[in-house]
């Protein structure tokens, strides 16, 4: 995996990581004529108004998990579990971004539907707007499966990532109490990993980097 910087903020210790992502969409929109399709991000970190803004603005969706305090809404009864009014269980179907709906529908293969008394005024499936809960509905559900393959895969390797570059590049060891120096240092940092990713570009890792660790048997020659 490479790290590319497309945007770098410089800020206070303070400033929440949330507070910077609606910016550096802006600036990959404005700059690139690009912005990511989704963005996995940490749960405490971005608010649901800004999740909402993002969404509206870039078609971007922003995926996150529940926090601890977060109230599960119908027709949600778990994070990945959708049902109908009546408990049935459902199935994400589609998005129409004309009615800017997601559709819910009845798949499973023995439904309780013939058991229930509105099954004559039914259509069996049910759709609800991104706005009804923007993390357990939004622009992917979160009840799909690149939703869950999102946050259990990829959200689990972008710390370990993230603390690799700052380790290779010696910043975890530094302290800054200088906003102008850590501009300056922070430059030199981006500049550090584009460098190294144009070498690997240039020249690719071979196939099994540790080959040169394998074992190696030579000839045991007894002229028999």
């Amino acid at each position: 995996m490479r790290l590319v910087p497309l945007v770098s903020w410089i800020t206070p210790a303070h400033v929440p990581e949330g507070y910077l992502l609606k910016g550096s969409i802006r600036y990959c929109w404005q700059r690139f004529g690009w912005r990511p399709d989704y963005v996995v991000g940490d749960l405490g970190y971005i608010h649901g108004h800004t999740k909402r803004e993002i969404r509206r603005t870039w078609k971007v969706a922003v995926v996150t998990k529940m926090k601890a305090d977060m109230r599960i809404i119908p027709p949600f009864e778990t994070a990945t579990v959708v049902t109908c009014p009546q408990g049935q269980p459902l199935q994400w179907l589609e998005y129409s971004e004309q009615e800017d709906l997601h559709y819910f529908g009845v798949r499973a293969p023995q439904p309780l539907c013939l058991q229930c008394w509105e099954v004559s005024q039914c259509s069996r499936e049910f759709g609800y707007p991104p706005e009804h809960h923007e993390t357990l509905v939004g622009l992917l559900p979160m009840n799909t499966l690149p939703s869950q393959r999102l946050l259990s895969q990829v959200r689990s390797w972008i710390e370990p990532s993230q603390s690799f570059e700052k380790n290779l590049l010696g910043l975890s060891d530094q302290f800054l109490n200088s906003l102008r120096l850590t501009w300056c240092l922070g430059l030199i940092a981006d500049g550090a990993a584009l460098l190294r990713n144009l070498a690997l570009m240039e020249e690719p890792p071979p196939a099994q980097p540790l080959q040169f660790l394998q074992p190696k048997q030579g000839i045991l020659d007894l002229d028999l």
